[in-house]
């Protein structure tokens, strides 16, 4: 599945994988699921979607400012994706960043396996040797590398963080407010 948002984003969503009943049914990423009904009402509160749902790839929903990919670009099974998938989809996670290099200032990592994902693109993309060790990944961990993007963490917008309260939408909306500030659109 490929990313969906501007071609000029400043600010990237970086999640797991397509969700078998979301994204891979309707062909755009966290669309017609629940965890994309949280994640799109943050990004329109925080000024980054023109509308707060997502159900069908040509709803009208358009992002400003803000690009969504994946690390593994299929629905894998149990939608639990695998460091083998994470690494076998790493080059379009890669070119996909290449892509917006010019213009990207702030990733936003959806839980702890799309922050492990970005280390291997600093290598290949941008020709930096990851930090040694890894920073730890946690709810609004920031890592800020020279002439690269910051990296913010989130915990992920499934139905197990947020009907647990795990993740609110206090929680989301610091952490975009956080990512606007970083990419200078505040």
């Amino acid at each position: 599945m490929p990313g969906f948002g501007a071609t000029d984003a400043r600010i990237a969503i970086l999640g797991l994988a397509p969700a078998a009943h979301g994204g891979n049914r309707t062909g755009r990423i966290f669309t017609g699921d629940r965890s994309g009904d949280v994640l799109f009402a943050a990004l329109h509160r925080a000024g980054l979607a023109n509308q707060p749902t997502s159900v069908a790839a040509d709803d009208g929903l358009t992002l400003r400012d803000t690009r969504i990919f994946a690390a593994v670009r299929c629905a894998p099974p149990d939608n639990k994706p695998t460091p083998a998938e994470r690494d076998t989809c790493a080059p379009w996670l890669h070119r996909e960043v290449a892509l917006i290099r010019p213009t990207l200032r702030v990733v936003v990592a959806l839980g702890a396996f799309a922050w492990a994902a970005w280390w291997p693109v600093l290598r290949q993309v941008y020709g930096v040797r990851p930090p040694s060790p890894r920073p730890a990944f946690g709810h609004a961990a920031h890592w800020s590398g020279t002439a690269v993007p910051e990296l913010l963490g989130c915990y992920h917008v499934s139905q197990q963080n947020t009907f647990t309260g795990r993740l609110t939408p206090g929680m989301l909306d610091e952490v975009f407010g956080r990512a606007k500030q970083l990419a200078g659109l505040d």
